[in-house]
This record gives structure tokens, sequence and C-alpha cells, in this order.
């Protein structure tokens, strides 16, 4: 019997409308308007929006560094630190910088790992904020210490009366974490680079045909030197591309479990004590979440400008919004998840102290932080429900940031709620942040932000060659692609 009788239904390769997604691509662009588009971004003049936002970035860092220089000729005495919060500020600091790297990683490893092409749009914004915020991150401590100039004692180097560093320590394994995180971070960042480095190269060589003056082929010389000298001599060849890609097959290997193990070791340095509301084994899946939580916080935060100041509407899509705002629901979700267990197991475990450590959080004098915390953590997330809200660019772009003040804010709730109030009554004391906490933290977000603008001036943004590799122009198969569309022409 035929495929087509009576009895049995003829099969279709075609796919229902409504069940057809969105192209990751927009308008079926060809290749090159891809690269022209991207690479239009670094060719061009800066726009006048750029210098706006780059001048008053730089004397925000600038303003943030004069005031870590005073804190090292000082001391931290400069600091609102007290007994017993002798944490404080900058390890809250420290560990939202670190949740806001995680994100970057996260969407060039783990989603490369699983074949997800939606990644290659907003994978190299997302890896380069990860290193920025890793380098925030280490400022604040590397100044805790307060002995900056003693800070290499942790580095497994022995010393002259030959004491080695206290391998035991929690704050010893973040030395070793968040440094190999950054190392690995930034080669998996350079490695996707390399091909649209040659790409910058090579227009610029095209344009040196229709350059006139000496002054202008100068500098089109000295940026086709600095562009080539990074892109290692890539000329696109098979053998290269082969190369690349297991090359970054393995540095996504690499990474996924860095992903999961940074900030698990960052949580350890809570877990292992025996403070009440520290003391809980719920704190390493908890914080990786938190931490992927606060970071697609940070990639929409950048993302939707980004896109509209840019013109990137057809590269960076709805699609890639919709699909980060379910990440950062799915994520936000744990985390709420994890506040009520927290508060589940203070009561199951029986532990007096504990309970206390946690009616104190919500009830305490920080009741602000903590009702902040859980406004923006688990109330607003749930806005990602609705299509309606996904698709809106500037309902999402005000939800990431109230998921980037909230995941402050516990990081601040878990610091100083457990530790302003000691076991005993008479070491009690309120912790408040000095000018200099303020001017700090500040500047390290002027610092970010002028390292990203950089950025975003010279290298592409958006990984110009993954782009093109999850076209249909790129599917030999496709009836857009390379096979079909030599034979139609």
């Amino acid at each position: 019997m035929s495929a087509t009788s009576d009895h049995t239904p003829a099969y279709t390769t075609t796919t229902p409308a409504e069940l057809q997604r969105v192209p990751l691509v927009q308008n079926q662009r060809s290749l090159a308007w891809i690269s022209d588009k991207v690479a239009g971004i670094i060719e061009d003049d800066a726009p006048r929006w750029w210098w706006y936002a780059f001048i008053p970035s730089f004397l925000i860092a600038t303003v943030g560094f004069a005031s870590i220089g005073y804190l090292i000729t000082t001391g931290v005495g400069v600091w609102g630190l007290n007994n017993p919060v002798m944490w404080g500020w900058a390890i809250v600091n420290f560990v939202w910088w670190i949740g806001i790297g995680h994100a970057g990683t996260l969407i060039s490893a783990i989603l490369f790992l699983l074949r997800q092409k939606w990644r290659t749009s907003i994978n190299r914004t997302a890896e380069a904020m990860t290193i920025f915020a890793v380098m925030c991150a280490g400022i604040f401590p590397a100044i805790h210490v307060g002995r900056v100039w003693l800070v290499w004692y942790p580095l497994p180097i022995p010393n002259a009366n030959d004491i080695w560093p206290q391998f035991r320590s929690p704050l010893l394994w973040d030395v070793f974490a968040v440094s190999t995180y950054f190392t690995v971070s930034l080669l998996f960042w350079y490695m996707g680079l390399i091909p649209d480095l040659a790409t910058i190269r090579d227009r610029l060589r095209l344009q040196a045909q229709h350059l006139t003056g000496p002054a202008a082929q100068f500098i089109n010389k000295a940026k086709q030197a600095v562009y080539g000298f990074f892109a290692l001599g890539w000329t696109g060849s098979n053998r290269h591309w082969s190369h690349y890609e297991k090359a970054y097959l393995l540095l996504a290997g690499l990474s996924t479990p860095l992903v999961l193990s940074v900030h698990s070791i960052v949580s350890f340095d809570f877990a292992v004590s025996q403070v009440p509301g520290w003391h809980t084994t719920i704190f390493p899946p908890y914080f990786v979440a938190g931490a992927i939580f606060s970071g697609f916080g940070m990639v929409l935060t950048l993302m939707i400008p980004l896109r509209s100041l840019f013109k990137l509407e057809e590269i960076i899509t709805e699609r890639h919004i919709e699909l980060m705002c379910k990440v950062t629901l799915a994520t936000g979700s744990i985390v709420g998840y994890a506040y009520g267990m927290e508060f589940f197991i203070a009561w199951y475990g029986g532990n007096p102290y504990e309970l206390y450590a946690f009616k104190n959080r919500a009830f305490g004098p920080y009741w602000w932080a903590y009702w902040i915390m859980v406004s923006c953590n688990v109330i607003s997330p749930q806005f990602f429900w609705f299509k309606k809200i996904r698709t809106n660019m500037v309902a999402v772009f005000v939800l990431s940031i109230f998921v980037n003040i909230g995941m402050w804010f516990e990081r601040f709730v878990i610091v100083v709620t457990s530790l302003h109030r000691d076991f005993l009554p008479s070491n009690w004391g309120y912790y408040s942040p000095t000018l200099m906490d303020v001017l700090t933290y500040v500047g390290t977000m002027g610092f970010f932000m002028t390292l990203f603008l950089l950025f975003i001036r010279f290298l592409p943004l958006i990984a110009i060659s993954e782009v093109k590799g999850v076209t249909p122009q790129a599917d030999p198969h496709h009836e857009l692609g390379g096979a079909q569309k030599e034979v139609s022409h």
C-alpha cells in the first residue's frame, strides 16, 4: 500500500506555523550583513552617548581607587566594621560581584555543551561581563586584609620562616577557586575572539586601500598590527577551524565544573562556620542558583540598552530576551525555595540560636533589608511567567535592575544579620557603612562600566563567527543555505 493511499496518511516535512521558532537572526540577513553590522560598531566613530557614559564611569572609578588609596594609607578603621560585624561591606560586595560573574561562563560553557544555539548572540558580552566582574570582586578581599602589601601570603609560596598557607581555611579555597575561574574564563573569552579579531584585521586591510593621508594610513596600520597580533595568524582554514573547535570544546568542558564549584566554595566561607544563620548545608546549591540569577539579571541590564543603542534587534531578538527571562525565573524560584527552606530547617532543627537568627533577619533591626531582598528576588521574577512582560523591553529592564538590587541585599542580609547579634548580648551592635565603604563600592561599579565600555568600543560585542554558524545560510541542507543557494544562482 502506498504512503499516499486513503488508509495511510502522507508524511510531511513542513512545520505548522504555530510551532515554528522565531529565527535567531531575523529578516534572513546575509552573512556579509552580520559582519558589517557588528564590525561597524568598532569601525565607526564613537557615538556621543558612549562618551556621556564613559567619562562619568571613569571619574567614578577614579574616586573609588582614591578611596582605596586612602584606606591603605589610613587603615581599615575608616570602614564601618565593628565588633561583632567584622566582615561587613567588603565581603558583601565580593560575593555580589562573584555572583554576577557566573552568567558569562554558564552561557558560554554549559549552554554550548547543551547545544543551545540562542547563546551565540549574547555569549561574548556575558563573557566580558564575567571577567570584569571577577576583577572587581578580587579588589575587596585584597583590601579587606588591611595590610595589602602582605596579600601574597595566601599564595602557596613558603616564606622565610617556612610557613605555608592554611589550606584548611575556606578563605584560602577562595583564592584558588576565583583565580582558576578568572584564568579559564579569560582563556575561553579570548579563544572565542580569535576568528572575529581576524575579521577586523582583514577589514582594516581592505579599508587601507581607500585611505588618503599619512596619519589615517598610520592609524590603520597600527590597528592592523594590534588586531593581527591577537588574531594569532588566523586564516580561517579548515585546519584552523578544526583546532579551534577542539580547544573551544575542551575549555567549555573545563569551565562547566568551575561554574558550580566557585560559588559553592564561596558559600563554604559561611557554611563551615558555627555562626547561626551560616551553618547550613543548603548554602552551596543556594549560592550557585543565586549567582546564576544575579548574573542573568546583569546580562539583561546591559544587553537591553545595547540592543537598542546599536540597533541590534535583528541579532539580539525578543526570543533571546525571553529565554534569558525564563532562566531568571527558574533560578529566582530556586532562590525563593531556599529562603523558605532556611526557615523550615531553623524551626525543624530545634536549635534556638538558629531559629532566633532567622526571626531576627525578618523582624529585627534589619527587617527592611530582608523584605527588600524577598520582594526583589522572590516576587519580581514571577512577572516573567507572562509573555507580555517577557517581550516588553522596558519591563524586563526594570525587573532586571530589581534582581541586581535584591541579590546585593541578599548578601548584605547573610553577612550582617548573622553577625550583628552575637551569643553575648553585650556584644550586640548595629552596623552602618561609612562614606569610604560606599565610595569603594560605587568606585568598583565605575571601574566595571569603564572596562565594559572600552570592550564594546574596541572588540566585537557579538560573536560574529558563531552567529553566522546558526543562520540558515550556514546550513548546506537548508533551503536558504550553501548547496541549494549555489544551484539556484
